[in-house]
Formats: C-alpha cells, sequence, structure tokens
C-alpha cells in the first residue's frame, strides 16, 4: 500500500519543559484504518492536532499526500477532515449553512449536490434546515461529521468519535466509518471503547507519555502477544489447588469449582495434556472445559503498564 502520512521524529515540547510528543515517526497507509490507543494525556490528542496544524510542533516533520504541514500547509490541510472531540458548533446557524461553510473553507467550490449526499448518509438530511441548537447531543457529533466530510478529505482523524453517544448511534457511525474505508479514506481514530477498535481497526498503535510504543497488524499483535486461557470447571468446588498440580501454575476460581490455566498458543507444547492427566490423578472430575484468548484490551493494559512500571 501507498504510504499517505509520513511522521518522523515529531516532537512538542511547552515553555514549562513538559514534552507532550517525545520523537514519534509513523508511516499510515492508504485506505486503512488505524486506532491509536493510550490512556488519558498519553498524547494521543496533542499527535492529531499537530498533524492538523491545530498545534505547532517543536521538530520532526508531518507530510500528508507528500506535502508538508508547515512548508505546504494549504494542500495537506486539505487533504486532511478532523472530527474532534469536544462538540463546537455554532448553536443558531442552520445545520446545512454550517456543513457547507466548512467546504469553502478548504477551497472547494460550492457544490450542494455533495453536502446533500454526505447529510442523508448521516441521516441529517432532514434536519438540514434546523438550527444546531435544536439537535441532540447524537445528532451534533453526526454534523460534526459531516462538517469533517464536506471538502472530501483523503485522511480522517476520529477524536474519541463515539464518546457520551448511545449504542444505536455508535453502530451507525462504524458503519459510517466502513463505508468510507471502502471509498479508500484514510482513518486514524482515537477511542476509549477498545472492543470497537478490535472490531474494525486494521493496525493498532499504543502511545503513552508522548512516545509511540508499537505500532502492528492488529491480528499479528494479537497472535504475539496474546495468550490463552483453560478454564476447567470441576464438579465440585475444592478449598485449595492440590499440590500434585503446582507445577502447572493455576489459580482457583473464587467459587472454588474452576482451575485457570494460561498458556502460549505458539509453545511447542501447550501443557494441556499433561494438566488433564495430572487433574484426573488428583481425583478432581470435570463438568466442562473453556478456553478463551487474550482481548486487545488486555494486550493494551500489559503494554501500558509494563512502559509505566
Amino acid at each position: 500500500m501507498t504510504t499517505i502520512l509520513s511522521i518522523r521524529d515529531l516532537r512538542k515540547s511547552y515553555a514549562d519543559g513538559f514534552e507532550a510528543l517525545k520523537g514519534v515517526s509513523l508511516d499510515i497507509r492508504e485506505g486503512e484504518i488505524l486506532a491509536l490507543l493510550g490512556p488519558n494525556g498519553a498524547g494521543k490528542t496533542t499527535l492529531i492536532s499537530t498533524v492538523c496544524g491545530i498545534t505547532t510542533p517543536t521538530s520532526g516533520s508531518v507530510t500528508v499526500g507528500g506535502h508538508d504541514i508547515q512548508s505546504d500547509y494549504r494542500a495537506a490541510r486539505r487533504m486532511i477532515g478532523l472530527v474532534p472531540q469536544e462538540i463546537a458548533l455554532e448553536p443558531f446557524e442552520k445545520v446545512m449553512n454550517t456543513v457547507r461553510f466548512s467546504r469553502g473553507l478548504f477551497g472547494k467550490r460550492a457544490n450542494d449536490g455533495r453536502i446533500e449526499e454526505v447529510l442523508r448518509k448521516l441521516s441529517l438530511w432532514d434536519k438540514r434546515r434546523n438550527a444546531i441548537k435544536e439537535l441532540s447531543g447524537g445528532m451534533k457529533r453526526r454534523v460534526l461529521i459531516a462538517k469533517a466530510l464536506a471538502h472530501d478529505p483523503r485522511v480522517l482523524f476520529l477524536d474519541e468519535p463515539t464518546a457520551g453517544v448511545d449504542v444505536e448511534l455508535r453502530k451507525d457511525m462504524w458503519e459510517i466509518v466502513a463505508e468510507l474505508k471502502a471509498a479508500g479514506v484514510t482513518i486514524i481514530l482515537t477511542t476509549h471503547y477498545i472492543e470497537e477498535a478490535e472490531a474494525i481497526a486494521d493496525r493498532i498503535g499504543v502511545i503513552n507519555k508522548g512516545e509511540l510504543l508499537l505500532v502492528e497488524d492488529k491480528a499479528k499483535l494479537m497472535a504475539r502477544m496474546g495468550r490463552k486461557q483453560l478454564d476447567v470447571l470441576l464438579t465440585r468446588p475444592i478449598a485449595e489447588i492440590p499440590a500434585s498440580l503446582a507445577r502447572h501454575n493455576l489459580s482457583l476460581g473464587a467459587a472454588g469449582d474452576v482451575l485457570i490455566y494460561s498458556y502460549d498458543t505458539h509453545a511447542d507444547r501447550t501443557g494441556i495434556t499433561a494438566l488433564l492427566n495430572d487433574v484426573a490423578q488428583a481425583g478432581l472430575v470435570l463438568r466442562d472445559v473453556v478456553t478463551r484468548q487474550s482481548s486487545l484490551e488486555e494486550i493494551f493494559v500489559t503494554l501500558v503498564k509494563g512502559e509505566t512500571q
């Protein structure tokens, strides 16, 4: 795939010495969805704001479609759409005019047909003559997306786009994201809903304290860092794990009727066969056996904890 966004050794420091970004380097491919994960204050919004020209970098470089965000900022900015975390809209302006104005800001010719297409896609067409103040919070969020799409950007930043919205709207928004990807739009999103990143992202980036800890294909990351857990359900609870099972490093469920065993799926031997044999030898009777894979959230927590220790 072609690289559409290239970030090199990007740094942002403030007068008090605080470093919000510490040499971030990243290439983002055209047409992919990259989920950027990190705790509060990790640098996610600073990174997005810098790429979008809202914040001036201390050093480093960023190019969008080959256009430098500082020396060729007009061309670079025209390629970018931003859906900010905070809802900041003129409350007395009409929806149609709000979105139309955004298109003009980027030097695009008036095209009400295109504006209608965007509004219909976001279920806003029936609200086009409404003042912003008359809309619900979810509808205002849709207007932010419409504003970001009005000038047909090739790179779309979504900064916590589903924060505070209901489940139905969240589902609608991810359907829109899927449609945009199918149309070739590159999407970078930050989110606290890690299960959504797990569901829709092609690659995962983890940032903490201004440093990019990793960027990796989602499937490869989960295969590399994910572990499997085997729950051995017993017919009767036990007070403690028998000494004969100590070598398996088991833990006991709160109710005493589940033996929990973690293992690496890529190891030559998982140890499951030996475990089940030893369980039988210990006189324990199995009721069922259940396995599950580590989630992206568990991997994320592991990465961030490792960085802070």
